[in-house]
């Protein structure tokens, strides 16, 4: 057995509790392989300790909102990081009928979708850390209940990869690492250097990339929708942004196969001092992002990129309560849980 197939192992009494989620399965494996597990977890949970006060404090509000819960993995990969540390990735999304309030979100009575990038460390078999963003705009969307801004790429749910092999990642990553380390090394040299063809989007990235962003910013096709999209409004907005290794961000990176991810907690310092991202106004704010991210190569290119935003965390720094303003937009509906119907009735 490989080491990343020793890490996946360690993590898939908890992948398999939550397939079919129930409270019981589901605590006895935080109990067994996550006891002391230190969580960060995207706003409002914020940072915990130990796999009880996880289970309390973010699964057992949701599996009360979607009381048919699963985990649906879609990306599992493995690895050590440049600096030794050992860590499982997790794509994937929460599915279930949606029949109670979750985080105040109103429910909508049909299946309901919200993706998840979580990353695990591991060490002598037990999962010593945690790193995760839920999109939970995303659920307030289908919900009809996102109270900010229109989101400029498309909104879906989030697919697996193309090639079909999200679940039997294996292969030494060495090249796709290097590759994605290299494409943000570009990247970062717009706009010090305003010419955008110093990126070379188009010598690391496919013509037919899909760029799947978080909800609030959408999913993009192609390098041009990429720009448009995405990258265009993300850089008149915070053209200051700096990348990992920078004081006291810290990203992990683990490459296996012709896969890539990265997880920071945080990974990126940026200062919103233009217009156009996210339709937020320039307040001159400093802010930390978090973002966590997939990457799959295709015949040396990158022809899907997964990323996760802690949206509600920056709007948090520049001084917005989205639940709060989603609590207000939301007054004139009506409270409560959806009943199961009796199709018997029907």
């Amino acid at each position: 057995m490989t080491r990343q197939e020793e890490l996946k192992a360690a993590l898939a009494p908890l992948r398999a509790a939550m397939a079919d989620f129930a409270e019981g399965p589901v605590r006895q494996a935080l109990a067994d392989i996550a006891p002391n597990v230190a969580v960060n977890l995207c706003h409002p949970f914020g940072d915990l300790t130990g796999g009880a006060a996880l289970y309390d404090t973010a699964y057992a509000p949701l599996l009360a909102a979607m009381p048919d819960l699963e985990r649906r993995d879609m990306i599992v990969m493995a690895g050590t990081t440049p600096e030794g540390q050992d860590w499982v990735g997790c794509m994937g999304n929460y599915m279930g009928t949606f029949r109670a309030p979750f985080l105040g979100i109103p429910p909508t009575g049909h299946l309901a979708h919200m993706r998840y990038h979580e990353f695990f460390r591991i060490e002598d078999g037990k999962i010593t850390e945690m790193q995760a963003i839920w999109d939970i705009p995303e659920l307030m969307m289908q919900a009809r209940a996102w109270p900010m801004a229109p989101q400029l790429g498309a909104y879906l749910c989030t697919p697996s990869p193309m090639s079909g092999d999200g679940l039997s990642v294996r292969g030494a990553g060495q090249a796709a690492l290097d590759h994605v380390v290299a494409m943000l090394t570009d990247l970062c040299k717009f706009p010090g250097d305003p010419n955008p063809e110093v990126m070379r989007l188009d010598h690391y990235w496919h013509p037919k990339v899909n760029w799947y962003g978080p909800a609030g910013i959408g999913t993009a096709r192609g390098i041009s929708g990429f720009r448009t999209w995405h990258q265009g409004p993300f850089l008149r907005g915070m053209p200051d942004r700096k990348l990992d290794a920078m004081g006291d961000l810290l990203s992990h990176w683990v490459g296996e196969g012709d896969y890539v991810c990265e997880t920071g907690w945080p990974n990126m310092r940026l200062t919103l001092s233009g217009d156009g991202w996210m339709g937020v106004a320039p307040t001159g704010a400093e802010i930390l992002l978090r973002s966590l991210d997939f990457w799959r190569l295709e015949e040396g290119l990158i022809r899907e990129n997964w990323v996760l935003v802690d949206i509600l965390d920056a709007y948090r720094q520049l001084g917005v309560d989205v639940l709060a303003r989603m609590r207000e937009f939301n007054k004139a509906r009506v409270p409560g849980a959806i009943p199961e119907p009796d199709w018997r009735a029907a």
